[in-house]
């Protein structure tokens, strides 16, 4: 009998060891994880993966977090993917622009990986660990 997943998370990261350490947690969640190198990749790749969640960084080469999630708002298709973004720019006007445009969390690095799987399983409507 197959495992029955939580639901599928796209990680969104340029950084190997942070995509890394937030897929392994997520998949010992659960969770069916896939990444993207950046928001490039994921617009790329979003259609045809369909996550539930969206975990993007800020700060990326080609196309950074915020184009990205304007982007994925913009998209009919892509408008409904609960977006996490993760951060080191915590300062309020970068949360208020994350609120502005539509991200449903927000999580800042350095980050408790407890934290972030609290945050996704209730975006992916999965309810708490236990």
């Amino acid at each position: 009998m197959a495992a029955v997943t939580l639901g599928r998370v796209l990680v969104v990261d340029d950084d190997e060891v942070i995509r890394q350490l937030i897929a392994v947690n997520l998949q010992l969640e659960g969770f069916e994880v896939v990444t993207a190198v950046d928001g490039k990749d994921c617009l790329e790749r979003v259609r045809e993966l369909a996550p539930d969640v969206i975990t993007l960084d800020v700060m990326m080469p080609r196309l950074d977090g915020w184009v990205t999630a304007v982007k994925l708002r913009d998209d009919p298709v892509t408008r409904d993917i609960k977006v996490v973004m993760i951060t080191a720019r915590a300062q309020e006007h970068d949360i208020r622009r994350g609120h502005e445009i539509g991200v449903d969390a927000y999580v800042t690095k350095p980050f408790d990986p407890a934290e972030l799987i609290r945050t996704v399983r209730e975006l992916a409507g999965a309810g708490p660990s236990g």
